[in-house]
């Protein structure tokens, strides 16, 4: 463990090198072993991609793998906060590992979309009894809600019904916009690497502003986990763009259960935090209710109605696809954080228009040309 009596930055120091050296270490050791036993994916079965070589499929798993490593060893392993994510974290991982594993054919059975669903739930539920909760919001359009005002209670128990409405929505929302926007290669990488650059930005301005010592603890906490995340993100970033091995759920749905528990330790820097997200989160509210109205089940996995698939059929490249995603969300995170009111609602609602509209407006265009 690193002594607690060096500076914060010392630490993180430390962690960031160790987390990118132990990460390329153990991706290197982890692909030559899949590859002695086979663990690779079926590119043959993708109509884009039937000409490439195989590669190793459950690369992801390196991250966790390398998050305990770093935890057991330089960080206080009792901290409270520390077990639940920790173990929290392998079932996440775990399950989507098993997922991952039907994919190419490894075992028999999938895990069943409602499955997964109630496991996002009772991760909430772990959460927010253990007092990992959300208690306010402070919206990007610059509203303040305090989410404790009403609760129910029996004897000396307290349930708040707010917070715990709150935190069920921002869970399941985090975990399936991640999840759904990893079609696109080294798409969902960079859009979690900001996502937690945001969240380091926010919590350094909240350690130098805030003095008080539950405030210190928290911010020195979320400031050591992200320094072990954001390297390793970074490493499996440049694998993944020269495609030397594909990622998928234990990957991500890891980094999703990171992002929306670190927002919420990070003193409720939940909107702020979504903002990189937004495309994604208002892409699946899309999915869910024209699945919904077209009698369908929401929670199956959809190859039709999400913004990435309606793109590609009009012909769009991924690039294209990949940089109208990056830059959309990259304005609409500059925007949350320096225009106004007015303009953050105008850049919202162009959002909205742009995620729901944009492929029968590029449709059109087209027609019009033709």
């Amino acid at each position: 463990m690193i002594s607690d009596l060096l500076p914060v930055w010392i630490r993180m120091l430390f962690l960031f090198w160790a987390s990118l050296i132990t990460t390329a270490t153990i991706i290197f050791f982890f692909k030559r072993l899949f590859k002695s036993i086979w663990f690779m994916d079926h590119p043959e079965r993708y109509p884009h991609e039937w000409n490439r070589a195989p590669v190793p499929y459950w690369l992801g798993i390196v991250l966790f793998i390398n998050f305990l490593i770093q935890s057991l060893l330089f960080l206080d392993i009792w901290y409270k906060k520390l077990i639940i994510i920790l173990i929290l974290g392998a079932i996440v991982t775990i399950v989507s590992f098993v997922d991952d594993l039907e994919t190419i054919d490894i075992v028999k059975f999938k895990v069943h979309p409602l499955f997964r669903l109630i496991m996002q739930i009772w991760i909430w539920a772990i959460i927010w009894i253990t007092s990992i909760k959300i208690w306010y919001i402070s919206g990007i359009f610059g509203w303040i809600i305090r989410l404790d005002s009403y609760f129910l209670q029996w004897w000396d128990f307290r349930v708040y019904i707010i917070p715990l409405f709150f935190t069920i929505v921002w869970y399941v929302l985090v975990f399936n916009s991640i999840n759904w926007s990893d079609v696109i290669p080294w798409l969902t990488s960079w859009l979690v690497e900001i996502s937690l650059l945001i969240l380091l930005v926010l919590t350094i301005r909240l350690y130098l502003t805030d003095i008080s010592e539950v405030a210190k603890e928290n911010s020195d906490f979320v400031l050591l986990l992200l320094s072990i995340l954001l390297p390793s993100i970074l490493v499996f970033w440049l694998f993944d763009i020269r495609k030397k091995f594909l990622i998928w759920d234990s990957w991500t749905m890891f980094l999703a259960f990171m992002i929306a528990t670190l927002a919420i330790i990070s003193w409720g820097k939940v909107a702020t935090a979504a903002t990189v997200l937004w495309m994604y989160i208002i892409d699946s509210f899309y999915v869910i209710l024209v699945r919904l109205y077209n009698k369908k089940n929401p929670l199956k996995w959809d190859t039709i109605h999400h913004l990435h698939f309606r793109l590609g059929k009009l012909w769009f490249s991924q690039n294209f696809i990949r940089n109208l995603v990056y830059s959309l969300s990259f304005l609409f995170w500059i925007g949350a954080i320096f225009l106004d009111r007015t303009w953050k609602i105008i850049i919202f609602c162009i959002l909205m228009v742009i995620v729901f509209f944009v492929t029968k407006i590029l449709s059109l265009k087209s027609n019009g040309k033709a």
